[in-house]
């Protein structure tokens, strides 16, 4: 079962609720069960990658919410138009539908998150907080940057985090540091570190829900060495009431959930019963021999 705590918690999650590589373990399901019930069974958000790509139909939405328990929190993208082809501007329409179209999962609803293009630099904070100002104040939001204006540790970096926190926005951070440290230069992993960010880590929360986002190399177990630190930060948060969301890659995802449960065992020895996450039983497959 879940760890519920009212006003201390970590939420885990992966970038997906299915994968191939997952039906014998956090996906093991009856035929008749929703692949996003099974995956709510155990895990407590996921990050809504297609809303990026495109607005989800209005009776899935619905189903979402019918195939998660009530703690489970998504954490939707805002559409590429809005971040990437616009740039926040002239945005209003897009962003109006997007917010309608989510609207009956509200309750449900962790972080809706702006991933700015690397191109979005400190000379449009200006715009970045004219966007904010519309934003309706009964979502949560996080915004992640790629651009190394906002990681340079003066003023820029300080005046963007200071808007974060003016506006109780929270800071992403995604973690990639394991995967380019890595010499894997398989096909799979050379893709991955083409699509990701190769950027400095900076651990800071602006608001009230910390994200952070961390992938590994294939062989995840050679990345904790980078992904340990985060346990300390994670207990800081939590101690100051923050409820933080940590989110598990690899450049595959076949093994995301093992990375995750590995992090909520280190996190819960050091907070008991922390997690929203249930670990679920491994199954082995005999196969007859036939010598």
């Amino acid at each position: 079962m879940y760890s519920k705590r009212a006003s201390k918690a970590c939420y885990i999650g992966l970038t997906q609720w299915q994968h191939s590589a997952w039906q014998d373990g956090p996906l093991l399901r009856g035929s008749n069960t929703h692949v996003l019930n099974a995956y709510s069974k155990h895990f407590s958000s996921v990050e809504g990658n297609t809303t990026f790509y495109g607005l989800p139909k209005a009776e899935t939405v619905k189903l979402w919410f019918r195939e998660t328990p009530e703690h489970f929190r998504f954490c939707f993208k805002f559409p590429q138009k809005i971040t990437h082809d616009n740039q926040l501007r002239l945005s209003s329409q897009e962003t109006t539908e997007f917010l309608n179209r989510l609207q009956p999962l509200k309750e449900k609803t962790g972080l809706l998150c702006i991933q700015l293009p690397a191109s979005f630099s400190a000379q449009e904070l200006s715009v970045l907080e004219a966007y904010l100002k519309t934003l309706p104040k009964e979502f949560s939001y996080g915004i992640e940057v790629r651009h190394l204006d906002f990681f340079d540790k003066n003023e820029k970096e300080k005046q963007f985090n200071r808007l974060l926190a003016d506006y109780s926005i929270n800071r992403i951070s995604f973690d990639t540091r394991a995967l380019f440290a890595h010499p894997a230069d398989d096909e799979i992993s050379l893709k991955a570190k083409s699509h990701k960010p190769d950027l400095p880590v900076h651990a800071i929360s602006t608001a009230q829900y910390p994200m952070i986002r961390f992938i590994t190399p294939m062989d995840w177990q050679w990345g904790t060495t980078y992904l340990d630190p985060w346990l300390a930060k994670a207990e800081q948060w939590i101690n100051a009431g923050k409820q933080p969301y940590f989110f598990f890659h690899t450049p595959d995802n076949a093994d995301a959930p093992d990375l995750a449960a590995y992090f909520v065992n280190q996190l819960q020895q050091r907070i008991p019963d922390i997690c929203l996450f249930a670990q679920w039983e491994s199954v082995t497959t005999e196969q007859n021999c036939l010598f």
